[in-house]
């Protein structure tokens, strides 16, 4: 009996302008499982068929327009109607993307504001007479976490 992996679906939130580094990470992950990363990265151009293509060509072509239609479709599926009137009018996955990054992830200096906000939360952070240790390390590790995706390294310790 051959044995098959299945993907099981998962709910991807709604990118609603919030968030932008912990959706981006969701979304590169969900997009490189659905095979479709690549179309999003890179922003080629999928050519036309030579004359008497051979069927493997034909395949490899068929793929790539598949594979770059797939991701496009999926970024307009998972943002809010008011991110997509915004990106609607934009023609490949990559502009897409480019786009939602320039928007929302902010300039260096916007995310280094961003990520000193979160240090001095992190630095601000006490333990409660109610929390456990697991509930305040986890808290804690939320926060680095979030100072991580703004680019700012910080040590485990």
């Amino acid at each position: 009996m051959e044995s098959q992996t299945s993907f099981t679906t998962v709910s991807i939130p709604i990118f609603d302008g919030q968030n932008y580094q912990m959706w981006a990470v969701k979304m590169e992950a969900y997009l490189d499982a659905n095979d479709v990363w690549e179309a999003v990265e890179q922003d080629y151009e999928v050519a036309p068929l030579q004359d008497n293509p051979t069927i493997g060509q034909m395949k490899n072509h068929k793929e790539s327009r598949l594979r770059k239609s797939k991701a496009k479709s999926i970024l307009f599926t998972v943002v809010s109607p008011v991110i997509f009137n915004r990106i609607m009018t934009l023609k490949t996955a990559h502009e897409i993307w480019k786009f939602l990054k320039e928007e929302y992830e902010g300039n260096e200096r916007v995310k280094g504001m961003q990520a000193l906000n979160l240090v001095r939360e992190l630095e601000m952070q006490k333990m409660k007479d109610s929390e456990t240790i697991k509930d305040y390390a986890d808290k804690l590790l939320g926060i680095v976490n979030k100072i991580r995706l703004l680019g700012t390294e910080i040590p485990d310790s």
